[in-house]
């Protein structure tokens, strides 16, 4: 009886032990399931927080990569930067086309464009840049010195971001 006992003690284990390997794979493959419909529903808002930091990098650069090509007269860069359909309303109120930013910019003595501070926000295939800037040009024997404050809608056309209108307000105090 004693090895009957033994076997039947051993049999009902094997089979609790079992039983709880089994439940417990069903656990593992029930939280599996629950840890990939989270990841689901996660992703998306990563990746668009991941995209979104990405665009304002961009943006950011090709902000900085005007400037630098502003003061340097560089109109093909500029004209990569800029869309066709450009319109610039300057810091006097004249508003401008793409080929009229173009023209001022062949004619000018700008020695400098530093950008003081800058933010971007994003909205979809759209990016708005806003900030300060402080421009230096040499005319007429002296330097001249002006801070506005500036804002650039940019958008996103084959692949690629362009701006589509910039305006630039003087900070006069």
């Amino acid at each position: 009886m004693d090895t009957q006992a033994f076997r039947l003690r051993n049999d009902l284990k094997r089979r609790g032990c079992c039983a709880d390997v089994s439940r417990m794979k069903s656990r593992v493959a029930h939280f599996a399931c629950l840890l990939i419909l989270f990841d689901m529903t996660l992703t998306p808002g990563w990746a668009q927080n991941a995209d979104e930091a990405g665009v304002r990098s961009k943006i950011l650069a090709l902000e900085h990569a005007w400037n630098q090509a502003e003061a340097f007269k560089d109109l093909k860069a500029l004209d990569s930067i800029l869309d066709n359909s450009l319109i610039y309303v300057d810091f006097d109120g004249s508003l401008m086309t793409k080929a009229d930013f173009l023209s001022r910019v062949r004619a000018s003595h700008l020695e400098q464009v530093i950008t003081e501070s800058m933010s971007v926000q994003v909205f979809g295939e759209v990016a708005i840049a806003t900030g300060t800037y402080l421009s230096k040009e040499f005319k007429d024997g002296k330097t001249i010195e002006r801070r506005g404050r500036f804002v650039d809608a940019w958008v996103r056309k084959n692949q690629s971001w362009v701006c589509v209108a910039a305006q630039a307000t003087p900070i006069l105090r």
